[in-house]
């Protein structure tokens, strides 16, 4: 499709309109190929967060589309947290915030958030004791242990990074049946349990976002996540939490160092 805009050298915007582009022989309406366009262009960090895109009445223009369009392409994005309007200054890119968590080290994510100069939030869905019998093995406790089950969605600068399901033994750590949910599980075992989480062991897969995950993170359909299941451990080595947490895919960044391998021994005879 032709570009009906007088592109201007070192312009974001223009920089923005060329790398757009319409299939006017597609079946897929010209908002959704805008909108996909610029979703990846956002998740893929080429448009970051604070940056003014077009007004709905240039980029229409440019792209020779209605007015209508570019708005409904503009408002669904909206809706997926991805773009914000601030009055006179336009829309705005509101990518959501990227965590690069050091592995091997054992620390909860309001530590991990505040370490990357980001400020955490929590939403509690639910925090009841429950029953479980698949958890209870994991405890290796009998069926009926009653267990607290705490289910959370952890937000950095307020957008949903994670949502996790926790599940603690009452019978190790009785006091936190009466846990408020305020503050740190973690400092509230240490506080008021005397209960200190020394070491966890952690896999990472990839999956696929639930619905309830879909939701949370304001995806139109299931979307690459990372699940991150732990067993967290206390100074007698007992298991204390399980979790199962899932992380948005287009938010985490793992990054570890790797060394050369240590040299082979060799039998001298």
């Amino acid at each position: 499709m032709t570009l009906g805009y007088t592109t201007q050298e070192n312009d974001p915007a223009t920089d923005l309109i060329k790398r757009l582009q319409l299939n006017e022989q597609s079946s897929e309406p010209y908002y959704l190929q805008l909108k996909r366009q610029l979703h990846a262009l956002i998740e893929g960090g080429v448009l970051k967060s604070g940056v003014n895109l077009p007004s709905e009445r240039t980029l229409a223009e440019a792209m020779r589309v209605s007015r209508t369009t570019v708005k409904r392409c503009y408002d669904e994005l909206r809706s997926n947290r991805l773009l914000s309007t601030h009055g006179r200054g336009g829309t705005v890119v509101q990518a959501p915030p990227r965590a690069h968590p050091a592995p091997g080290r054992l620390k909860g994510f309001t530590e991990e958030m505040r370490e990357q100069g980001k400020t955490s939030s929590t939403r509690v869905l639910h925090c009841e004791v429950v029953s479980e019998r698949t958890i209870a093995c994991l405890f290796k406790r009998p069926s009926m242990t009653p267990l607290l089950r705490l289910v959370r969605v952890r937000m950095a600068d307020g957008v949903p990074m994670t949502r996790e399901v926790a599940w603690y033994d009452l019978t190790a750590v009785p006091a936190l049946e009466a846990w408020d949910t305020r503050g740190s599980v973690y400092a509230f075992l240490q506080d008021q349990c005397g209960i200190v989480l020394v070491r966890a062991d952690q896999s990472i897969e990839a999956v696929l976002s639930t619905p309830e995950e879909t939701e949370v993170f304001g995806f139109e359909q299931p979307s690459p996540c990372l699940l991150l299941k732990r067993h967290t451990y206390s100074a007698a080595d007992q298991l204390i939490e399980y979790v199962e947490g899932t992380f948005r895919g287009d938010s985490y960044v793992y990054k570890v160092n790797l060394g050369p391998l240590p040299p082979t021994p060799v039998l001298i005879k």
